[in-house]
Formats: structure tokens, C-alpha cells, sequence
């Protein structure tokens, strides 16, 4: 995040090209050059954004924060520091009537705020948090609008990538980790190859969570079949340290074959083949999330099973991706025939 933001509104890609890095990484820093009189001189909005263990929520917190002061014409910490409730109100409003945001995204901004607003009370560097007195939209907290594939689309978009190619057997292990074993994208994609193992002997596979937690599931056969054959295909299976699904092409920005697919690139992974099976809109690499979630459920697995394997600390986040009361074959459109 910036200590200053440029006087006149930019576009989101704009300000982060002129943003200067806030702390770097540990490890690349040299220790000498690391001293309390030192770290003393950072900011405290960067020392709230260097604690998230999450490398994706500091660059979310980050846009949001900075969402807000371009959009307030906020050029310094010292001027965000002394705002109140009314522009914190006025801030929501635009979102709302003229950016016409989301109320996800609106709650997910506002909340960003409200956390950096937090950590600088606890530290008396403001007096309050100005985001505590603004109502935050609704949205529906009993259902998710994520898309869910069918069982019969599952089984078909499982089967749809080839079977005798590098791409396609690597795109089927990636169909079969997402609809079959439940992980978010990024977790998708910062899987390794030594993440594949045997527990207790049942293939398994170990997670990285958000904030960094580490765990280990036991993952259907099927998937890691899927993963080996494409492993045998690819000769990539000894580089135990190294990504378990990788890009093809070599990019101009990174010559390195031995990188990591990106998230985004899991996303066109899925909604490539569901557009395969005649699903051209809406669908998404999270689909694949909402579809083992509600798939899982309706064969009898345990609710905090469920929860434990999709990474939810709440069941109740779980139940947003549960689709179960959706019957659209009962629905009363249907019954209403003239």
C-alpha cells in the first residue's frame, strides 16, 4: 500500500504501477539492515498490511484501501487517518448508485477498511473506527449464487479433455482435484508434486489453506490416478519441490519451465470444457467447489467432514455452497400450465 496516493484519480492498474513495495519479503532482506530504529520508521497501515499471511488478502486489502483513498482523494496516511463515518457513508454510496458494485464486493471493501481501522485504534493511532457506524448492504447468507455442475455435467466435463496428451491429462487431474477433492483455485495452483502421498495408506494430498494453514486430505482414487498418469506423461514426477500442474508455454515475462500454473489459468482450464459441454456462461473454477461441496452432501457425508475438506472454519460457509434445496424440476413455474 502507498504512502501516498496521486492527487488526481487513476484507474486501478495505473496506481498500482506507481505504488511503491511496503515491506519486502523477510528473506530478502539482509539481517543487518533489519533494526528496530529501522522498522520503527514503517508506517503502521504497512505493518496492518505485512501481517495478513495471506499473499492474495494483502493484495486484496491493498486495492480496497486504496480503492477508498483515490475515491476520497485521500493523498496521505496522515489524511486518511482523521476521516470520520460521512466519508466512510459517501464512500458506500458511490460503490452502491454509481459504481453499481456488487454488495459482496461493497461488504469485502468495507470490511477492509474496518480492519485497518481496527489495528490503528489498538495502536492510538486514531481515535475510532469510522466504518463500525456504517450499515454494510445484505446478501444472502443462506445461499451462495456460485453455479453447481450437475452430476451428469461433472461426469461429463470430467471426461472431456483428452487422454493421450501432455494438456489433456493434465487437465483432467485438474477437473478431477476440483470436482473430486473440492480446492480453491489458488490451492490448485500452488499444489506440488511431493503433495501427493500416502497417509495411513490412502492417497492423499497436502493443502495450503488461506492464512497458511497446512493440511492433509485423503483424496479419491480416481484423482490420483489421474494425477500420476499425468505425471508418467509430463516426466515431471522426481521434481518433488516443484508444481504439480504447469503452463506448456514458455512466456515472455518468465522463460522458467519449472513454474506454477497461474489461479486465473485453473479458471480457463474449467470454463474451456464446460463450454465443451454447451455451458457457455456463469460457470467457473469455484463451481467445481459448489458442485463436490453439494455432491459430497447428497451421498451422505458428514457436514463437518465436508467442512474440513472444503478448508471452512465456519460450517455455515460451507452451507453457502450447498445446493441441495435447489430443485428446479419442482419448481412451480412448472406447475403453472395454461
Amino acid at each position: 500500500m502507498p504512502t501516498e496516493t496521486p492527487k488526481a484519480r487513476k484507474t486501478p492498474s495505473e496506481a498500482n504501477a506507481s505504488a511503491p513495495a511496503v515491506l519486502p519479503p523477510a528473506d530478502a532482506v539482509p539481517r543487518a539492515l533489519i533494526t528496530v530504529a529501522a522498522l520503527a520508521d514503517i508506517p503502521e497501515e504497512d505493518i496492518w498490511l505485512a501481517k495478513q499471511k495471506s499473499k492474495r488478502t494483502r493484495r486484496a486489502y491493498k486495492q480496497d484501501v486504496q480503492h477508498f483513498m483515490r475515491t476520497l482523494n485521500i493523498h496521505s496516511y496522515d489524511e486518511l487517518r482523521q476521516v470520520d463515518h460521512r466519508a466512510v457513508i459517501a464512500w458506500e454510496r458511490i460503490m452502491r448508485e454509481i459504481d453499481k458494485a456488487a454488495p459482496s464486493t461493497i461488504r469485502r471493501r468495507l470490511a477492509a477498511l474496518s480492519s485497518l481501522f481496527k489495528h490503528l485504534v489498538r495502536h492510538d493511532h486514531a481515535e475510532k473506527n469510522p466504518v463500525g457506524e456504517v450499515e454494510r448492504p445484505a446478501i444472502n447468507r443462506e445461499e451462495g449464487t456460485t453455479l453447481a455442475f450437475s452430476k451428469a455435467q461433472a461426469r461429463k466435463l470430467l471426461d472431456t479433455p483428452a487422454d493421450d496428451t501432455i494438456e489433456g491429462l493434465r487437465d483432467r487431474a485438474i477437473l478431477s482435484v476440483g470436482l473430486q477433492v473440492g480446492l480453491r483455485r489458488a490451492e490448485i495452483a500452488a499444489l506440488t508434486v511431493g503433495d501427493l502421498h500416502q497417509n495411513r495408506g490412502y492417497d492423499s494430498l497436502r493443502v495450503v489453506r488461506k492464512g497458511g494453514r497446512h493440511e492433509a486430505l485423503a483424496i479419491n482414487p480416481q484423482t490420483a490416478q489421474r494425477i500420476r498418469a499425468y505425471f508418467e506423461k509430463a516426466g515431471h514426477a522426481a521434481d518433488i519441490d516443484g508444481p504439480m500442474f504447469r503452463p506448456l508455454r514458455r512466456n515472455r515475462k518468465n522463460q522458467q519451465p519449472r513454474r506454477a500454473m497461474n489461479p486465473d489459468a485453473i479458471d480457463r482450464v474449467v470454463r474451456k470444457f464446460a463450454g465443451k459441454i454447451g455451458l457457455d456462461r456463469g460457470y467457473s473454477a469455484h463451481s467445481m467447489r459448489a458442485t463436490f461441496i453439494t455432491t459430497a452432501l447428497e451421498n451422505g457425508a458428514q457436514l463437518e467432514d465436508v467442512q474440513k475438506a472444503a478448508g471452512h472454519r465456519d460450517p455455515s460457509t460451507t452451507k453457502l455452497y450447498d445446493r441441495r434445496g435447489y430443485n428446479p424440476e419442482k419448481a412451480a413455474s412448472f406447475f403453472a400450465t395454461y
